[in-house]
């Protein structure tokens, strides 16, 4: 991986580290305490798909995989990887990687056989943009696979609207439209995928639990990673985004100690769609 030293040069802020190519863009950490929660986020992830990276119906070699930030477990095919910061701790023989915008006009030189995506719902502007631009970019019968969450979470019942969670809910939502990163985008990515002229487009539904609350092995498991992601998580990307709102650093972080109590409280039984 040949990569412009000058990338390297991260934003600190708050303790964390930020990209520094496109600075601002994107809201959430680099550093290693992030990548060890993406891991986590990915396990998730593989946990919610039967343990299986993707969930069309790829071939054996789907031959040229482009994923948008980004992955590395297809060995028989070459991967193409775009993000924003230099970040992988390794890069295995079949894949590149590239510092790139998926916001800006796609430059590459053939056609994908399969473009992934996944936890995308902070990246983008303008998804539908990215759709379009994928689509031009796939090969004949090629397939496009997005993975992503759906804010605000769900409750069980009449929701609880004097608890931490469901405010943090409420106020996330609030401060990533009002950076441009609205989590809204993520109900309208059928529409998107039709717009741009996908056929045979499948949207399939899970369930994630913010804690063991929930009936069944599954359930309990998919909760205990997702609640640890999540609580690993809260403090970042609150910093950032509670932040447009007007909230002091100690404000934001004393009320995310809050919400994370509301995460380890089974009486609460909210649950994220995915």
């Amino acid at each position: 991986m040949s990569v412009d030293s000058t990338l390297y040069h991260y934003i600190e802020e708050n303790g964390r580290t930020y990209h520094k190519y496109k600075q601002g863009r994107y809201f959430l950490p680099n550093d290693v305490a992030e990548q060890e929660r993406l891991d986590l986020q990915h396990h998730v992830f593989m946990i919610t798909a039967n343990g299986k990276h993707h969930l069309c119906p790829l071939p054996e070699n789907p031959g040229r995989v482009l994923d948008i930030a980004t992955a590395s477990k297809h060995p028989d095919c070459h991967v193409w990887g775009t993000d924003l910061s230099p970040i992988q701790p390794h890069l295995p023989e079949n894949c590149t990687f590239e510092i790139d915008d998926a916001e800006d006009e796609w430059t590459f030189s053939a056609p994908f056989d399969f473009i992934h995506g996944r936890a995308l719902m902070s990246c983008f502007n303008d998804p539908a943009f990215v759709v379009q631009q994928a689509v031009a970019h796939l090969a004949p019968g090629g397939f496009l696979e997005f993975q992503d969450a759906l804010f605000p979470m769900n409750w069980i019942g009449e929701p609880p609207r004097q608890s931490a969670l469901y405010r943090w809910n409420e106020l996330m939502m609030a401060g990533v439209a009002r950076l441009g990163r609205s989590w809204s985008n993520v109900q309208h990515y059928r529409r998107y995928f039709d717009d741009a002229g996908l056929e045979g487009v499948v949207e399939r539904r899970f369930y994630w639990p913010t804690s063991p609350w929930a009936k069944g092995r599954y359930f309990k498991t998919v909760a205990a990673y997702f609640q640890e992601d999540m609580i690993q998580g809260l403090e970042a990307m609150s910093l950032k985004v509670l932040g447009v709102l007007g909230m002091a650093p100690a404000e934001v972080l004393e009320f995310v100690e809050e919400v994370k109590r509301d995460f380890r409280d089974t009486n609460l039984h909210a649950y994220l769609t995915v």
